[in-house]
């Protein structure tokens, strides 16, 4: 490793490292204020920073709140450390998200959880478990476990496809551990590395996760704000030879976006055509809140099996219910539930006996979720538009988030100001590739109303005073 000849003593960092003293948690307030100067390019990168000793001597903390904040600059990928050597700048690797990443923050951290698009369970979730516990016994007949899933839970999902308009046998469904499990399968499965796949820009993060994972070459295609251009897919299919081609039509994620009947047509036929397998997340499908047109699933305009459908139970029911499901042709499903094997075998049962019971009253959560998600939106947009008014967005007539243009503002910015004042936000840039849609910011309505509220107070609060408790002008908020 090359040696670090720049360094910085504690009391230059220290005058660098500006922040109010009575910030709370101060460690978080120094590893934010450090990370931003980093990016801003006044710390540069490859210096070698001070020991935690001497900084804490220098800004009048304690070393273990140093220590701390050091911790997650190494977490977030800002500080390289080498035993004996030293802690140096640094920058993370493209679209790694660190220890911002939502998926492995604290839920008891006090902070609002707007950085997740993740309901409170539904109200008819006590009476499933208690019905799953009565029916639960029987099972230990049996060994406990099946690879496919239990009989009754794929004839619901089966006979809820049907019912939409997608005539559906129970054999070609796959019930997985949640739907994130179901896209790793696929793309374990149906692609190898380097192979091109295509992605809408913006995503769903873990999306890009998988395809990274496998080495996938990822190809996106913008959503523009009116929704998809079909010309636009089906050139980057044709362009790239996509083996697989990721799409949300049901809701967008983040976007909101619906995709009518004459573009799902089009592009099942474009796919047939450019040789592409269409990988459908259907998470938020069922999830309309204004009254919309009758729109069939995208595999109902599938001729040759190129279509390949994913649920889930965490938007509409609850997402501690760790079910998930794919539709495609029964070899397709004995084809995964084989490779499966080798990582989990088998979804939890007594979760399944949940969902299975669930899917009985699925109109009747339908109903709650478009009272509660309407509420919540509505409170959203209403404190937006008070509060911020020159940001811009779209109501979207269902899903869970508003997508937000910020208008030449940071949004990892504002994050890492909004979670000193106690709310974690996910920035546009978690749903691109390599730094993009860095104006814009997702906020999820699955809140209640007044959970929602309370966090456009608190970020507006940001927006004034800064990550670091010092209140400056109003405005569009900037990189420090």
């Amino acid at each position: 490793m090359a040696r670090m000849d720049r360094y910085l003593s504690g009391p230059q960092l220290a005058r660098l490292v500006v922040i109010d003293p009575g910030t709370r948690p101060y460690y978080r307030a120094l590893a934010g204020r450090m990370r931003a100067l980093i990016l801003d390019g006044r710390l540069p990168v490859r210096v070698r920073v001070p020991a935690e000793r001497h900084l804490a001597e220098a800004l009048g903390v304690s070393r273990t709140t140093v220590t701390a904040a050091y911790d997650r600059l190494r977490e977030q990928g800002y500080l390289d450390s080498r035993q004996g050597a030293g802690s140096w700048t640094a920058l993370p690797d493209v679209g790694a998200l660190g220890a911002e990443n939502p998926w492995i923050a604290s839920g008891d951290d006090g902070l609002l959880p707007m950085h997740c698009a993740a309901p409170h369970a539904t109200s008819a979730l006590p009476a499933a478990i208690a019905h799953a516990g009565e029916h639960y016994p029987r099972y230990a007949l049996g060994m406990g476990y099946d690879p496919t899933g239990i009989t009754p839970l794929r004839e619901a999902v089966a006979a809820r496809y049907t019912a939409r308009g997608l005539a559906t046998r129970p054999e070609q469904i796959l019930v997985t551990t949640g739907a994130q499990h179901a896209l790793h399968l696929l793309v374990m499965t149906l692609l190898s590395p380097g192979d091109p796949m295509m992605v809408e820009s913006p995503t769903y993060p873990h999306i890009l996760d998988a395809a990274r994972l496998r080495g996938a070459r990822i190809v996106p295609v913008g959503v523009p704000s009116g929704g998809w251009h079909l010309d636009l897919l089906t050139s980057a299919m044709r362009q790239s030879a996509a083996r697989l081609a990721y799409v949300i039509p049901d809701f967008q994620n983040p976007t909101g976006h619906l995709m009518d009947d004459a573009t799902r047509a089009g592009l099942v036929g474009a796919a047939r055509d450019c040789g592409t397998t269409l990988v459908v997340d259907e998470t938020w499908s069922e999830l309309a809140i204004d009254e919309v047109p009758p729109i069939a699933p995208l595999a109902a305009f599938d001729t040759d099996s190129r279509v390949i459908s994913v649920g889930s139970a965490s938007k509409l029911w609850w997402g501690g219910l760790r079910i998930g499901w794919i539709r495609t042709t029964a070899a397709m499903v004995r084809r995964l539930a084989a490779f499966r094997s080798a990582v989990d075998i088998a979804s939890p049962l007594f979760e399944q006996l949940v969902v299975a019971r669930l899917f009985e009253d699925i109109e009747e959560t339908r109903a709650e979720r478009r009272r509660t998600f309407g509420a919540s939106r509505d409170a959203l947009a209403a404190a937006l538009e008070r509060r911020m008014p020159d940001w811009s967005f779209a109501v979207p007539k269902g899903g869970g988030s508003l997508w937000i243009r910020l208008e030449g503002a940071s949004a990892t910015a504002l994050a890492d100001a909004a979670a000193c004042h106690g709310v974690r936000l996910a920035p546009g840039a978690w749903f691109g590739l390599d730094g993009t849609l860095e104006g814009r910011l997702r906020l999820p309505f699955t809140q209640p109303p007044q959970v929602v509220t309370e966090a456009v107070e608190r970020i507006a609060e940001a927006r004034v005073r800064g990550p670091y408790g010092v209140r400056r002008p109003a405005g569009p908020l900037t990189r420090v």
